[in-house]
């Protein structure tokens, strides 16, 4: 990651502004871009211009584009919470991860740029918790191989890499699903509907808790 850039405090007229808001406005501009753009291609004055602030701004609520980063993701975890609350059967959280592409393009989108642009967990701040929260999946997949609900030749931890990346195929393999199925990848129809197959696969292999 690039040195952060020094906090310097705001203009006064900027300071007037509800501080709250400008965050809100901030953290929506940077999901967009970071989206869009991935976090080595994402720009800060970029940000700030989606935002409708001035740039300074950026380093001084979040400590420039590292610190906002971060704030991104601490969202994109929370969203994670409200997607799969305990005791949520695995197909539906699969399901609601994959409907995200309608719902919460951005957050799809910058999920997938941290692992185009992944160079080692050095560089990569949402290393830990990332690994512990889906590790916790990847615990209640072995527990189902250990009752036999699924096969004991099966890695849990594979599954799931190879889940989420079915839950995630709307937004990284478009020109594939276009190729293949024959419609817009990225029309509610289309998502809803793979949503909907997702969590069939994920019931067939044994992932269906009744």
């Amino acid at each position: 990651m690039s040195p952060q850039s020094p906090r310097r405090s705001p203009q006064p007229q900027d300071r007037q502004r509800d501080p709250e808001r400008t965050r809100k406005l901030i953290l929506e501009a940077a999901a967009a871009e970071f989206g869009a753009h991935g976090y080595a291609g994402a720009r800060v004055s970029a940000i700030a211009s989606r935002a409708g602030v001035n740039v300074q701004l950026i380093s001084y609520y979040f400590d420039g584009k590292e610190g906002l980063y971060q704030a991104v993701s601490r969202l994109w975890q929370e969203r994670r919470g409200e997607l799969a609350p305990p005791d949520t059967p695995l197909p539906e959280q699969l399901r609601r991860h994959a409907m995200e592409a309608l719902h919460n393009p951005d957050g799809t989108r910058l999920f997938a740029w941290s692992g185009l642009q992944y160079t080692g967990p050095d560089d990569d701040p949402d290393h830990a918790a990332r690994a512990r929260i889906l590790g916790e999946t990847v615990a209640e997949l072995r527990a189902l191989r250990e009752s036999g609900r699924l096969p004991a030749e099966v890695d849990p931890a594979c599954l799931l890499v190879m889940l989420m990346g079915a839950a995630m195929a709307t937004t990284t393999l478009p020109h594939v699903i276009e190729g293949v199925c024959g419609v817009d990848p990225r029309s509610p129809e289309f998502i809803a509907h793979f949503a909907d197959q997702v969590a069939v696969l994920a019931r067939l292999i044994g992932l269906d808790p009744a």
